[in-house]
């Protein structure tokens, strides 16, 4: 849903910049059919407004925008006998792992049109982190540099984020997208180099993809996701390399202004049902732990999208656990009410928090997740995150 926020090095291989010959195509609500209106541009004191999306010029950045992300996440299976070292010897199938890669791209105020090719007018961060589910071990990086220079970018068009020698690029139609995803930890303990296909049509979040925040005008997004994305690749864990399947959950949302005043972080989850449905749920969170506002959206598989109102959706924590890092208290066990149905979310492991101080300034719990219904039933699997814990967000 909401995602967080020195210069680089250039890297060796820069992917060329997409060309696109064909007509954007808008797409409507569920992602399956045209509309008509071409998307405007938005000035830099604008909130985003109602308007329809129109791919594939919206799987692309949005540069007169404050605050972007993509954000992939989800749950890899390693084959029996697929790990294999530097020495090509055989190693032990280590099972499932978790994973989330996140570009950001952030307007810092300075002119787009500044004469200085050093003017930082766009900023790009990522972030990326493997959850080793048997080993209850998190690995995380991150990175920043200013656009440009063949260090990062953020294409307008189409998904093609880099940073460095990381990157996440879409290929294919509007309605059969292929992200391919690479990256390698800075000190190598992990790397990724996945392929996710689509298995679904676009999911638009809120309003035909116009996502309120808040209770005030301007506090809304340009958000959708692309869940039950088949995934398959390689992942490195120190040195060998294992090919992997699994499941995973994209989001990519733009906005001006995100969080009301008394917000100080969120709490979401996005979830894989086993039946091919998709949840999303989410609630801005004030320091007391009341809710501001609330959303999401419920679609069975081949249906439509149910979006949620402000007081539709309810989160209950269960349990909690206190980092040792931060001191902060996170609920990593939660009952959500939703016109879907009531779950249970709860952390495959507990410290799954990640420290991102060194690139968008925050620390945040964000971690492979599993979903019961009330009594017991598994029914999916993804990601939780909660932010504003360990200190007020600032976006």
């Amino acid at each position: 849903m909401l995602r967080r926020h020195a210069l680089g090095l250039p890297f060796a291989a820069l992917l060329p910049r997409p060309a696109f010959a064909q007509a954007a195509e808008p797409v409507g609500v569920s992602g399956a059919g045209p509309t008509a209106a071409p998307a405007k541009t938005l000035g830099p004191a604008l909130g985003v407004t109602l308007r329809p999306l129109v791919f594939p010029a919206d799987f692309g950045a949005h540069p007169d925008t404050r605050t972007e992300w993509w954000y992939a996440t989800g749950v890899l299976q390693v084959g029996s006998g697929s790990a294999a070292g530097p020495s090509g010897a055989a190693a032990k199938d280590p099972g499932s792992y978790g994973f989330q890669i996140t570009f950001f791209r952030s307007r810092t105020g300075v002119a787009l049109d500044h004469p200085s090719r050093f003017a930082a007018s766009q900023l790009v961060f990522a972030h990326a982190a493997v959850s080793d589910l048997s080993a209850r071990k998190l690995r995380h990086d991150q990175r920043v540099a200013r656009a440009g220079f063949g260090i990062a970018e953020a294409t307008e068009g189409d998904t093609a984020v880099r940073l460095r020698d990381w990157r996440l690029v879409r290929s294919g139609p509007p309605g059969q997208s292929r992200y391919q995803a690479v990256l390698q930890s800075s000190d190598a303990a992990f790397g990724l180099a996945l392929q996710l296909d689509t298995t679904q049509p676009l999911l638009l979040q809120g309003q035909a993809g116009y996502s309120r925040k808040g209770p005030d005008a301007g506090q809304a997004s340009h958000y959708y996701s692309q869940p039950q994305l088949a995934v398959t690749g390689q992942l490195s864990l120190d040195g060998r390399s294992h090919a992997v399947s699994g499941r995973a959950w994209l989001d990519h949302e733009w906005s001006n202004t995100l969080l009301h005043p008394e917000a100080v972080g969120w709490d979401w989850i996005g979830m894989n049902l086993t039946d091919g449905s998709a949840l999303t749920a989410f609630r801005l969170r004030r320091a007391d732990g009341s809710a501001v506002f609330g959303g999401g959206s419920f679609r069975a598989t081949g249906g439509a999208v149910r979006s949620f109102g402000p007081d539709e959706v309810h989160f209950t924590p269960q349990r909690h656990w206190v980092s040792p890092a931060s001191q902060a208290r996170y609920p990593v066990a939660w009952t959500v009410r939703t016109p879907a149905g009531e779950f249970t979310v709860a952390a495959a492991f507990d410290d799954q928090e990640l420290d991102s101080r060194r690139s968008t300034g925050s620390i945040y719990w964000e971690g492979y997740s599993q979903l019961t219904e009330v009594g017991g039933t598994r029914t999916g699997e993804g990601y939780l995150e909660m932010t504003g814990y360990a200190a007020r967000l600032q976006l």
